[in-house]
């Protein structure tokens, strides 16, 4: 399983990358804006720090304001992955970004259902948010296992499922067994998941 990192703070990543375990990195708005620098100036020096894939997040909701986002995201660096919301636009948006040749990380997945268009878009990466549907009261690792199982069946889906919203390590171990791809973590749990426990 890889590990991407959740935080757009430079010095956090600095640190991290260093441990050999970081994989890539993911960010939305709300982290950059934390940081209190340009979102291009973030992301661009985010990119210069990482090898793997760093994803950037559109704001716009309409199919022209995301493939207008996603282009300009996309030419900062080669190794930027667009992220885009698990709407019809946003399908639309990755299914055109993809045929350009773009990475696209489909975020905001909460059904294996979802799943399956993002797949069918041709999305490098869905984003099922397992926290936030424990939160509801809902499985999020079974949503996981449904994902990954579908996935498996359909060796034309080349979309690699990204374990978002991940709350503990228990999160980790659950959906590393099932055969997920990668897990995004805040840098808390990635420290956590280090520290030995008796």
């Amino acid at each position: 399983m890889k590990f991407f990192l959740d935080t757009a703070d430079l010095n956090e990543i600095e640190s991290l990358i260093q441990t050999g375990f970081i994989d890539g990195i993911t960010t939305n708005p709300s982290l950059i804006a934390k940081q209190g620098s340009s979102m291009q100036e973030i992301i661009k020096n985010i990119c210069k720090m990482v090898h793997g894939p760093v994803s950037a997040e559109v704001t716009a909701t309409d199919f022209s304001g995301m493939m207008k986002e996603g282009k300009y995201l996309a030419s900062i660096a080669k190794n930027i992955a667009v992220k885009v919301p698990l709407t019809n636009n946003g399908l639309m948006a990755c299914k055109e970004l993809t045929s350009q040749g773009i990475m696209v990380n489909v975020t905001l997945c909460f059904s294996a259902g979802q799943a399956i268009l993002a797949a069918k878009a041709g999305a490098t990466f869905i984003s099922p948010f397992i926290g936030r549907l424990d939160d509801l009261g809902e499985d999020g690792v079974k949503l996981i296992q449904d994902i990954v199982t579908i996935y498996n069946n359909y060796p034309n889906f080349k979309t690699q499922v990204l374990v978002a919203s991940v709350r503990n390590i228990e999160h980790i171990i659950r959906t590393a067994k099932i055969g997920a791809d990668i897990a995004t973590l805040p840098p808390k749990i990635i420290k956590e998941s280090y520290i030995t426990t008796a």
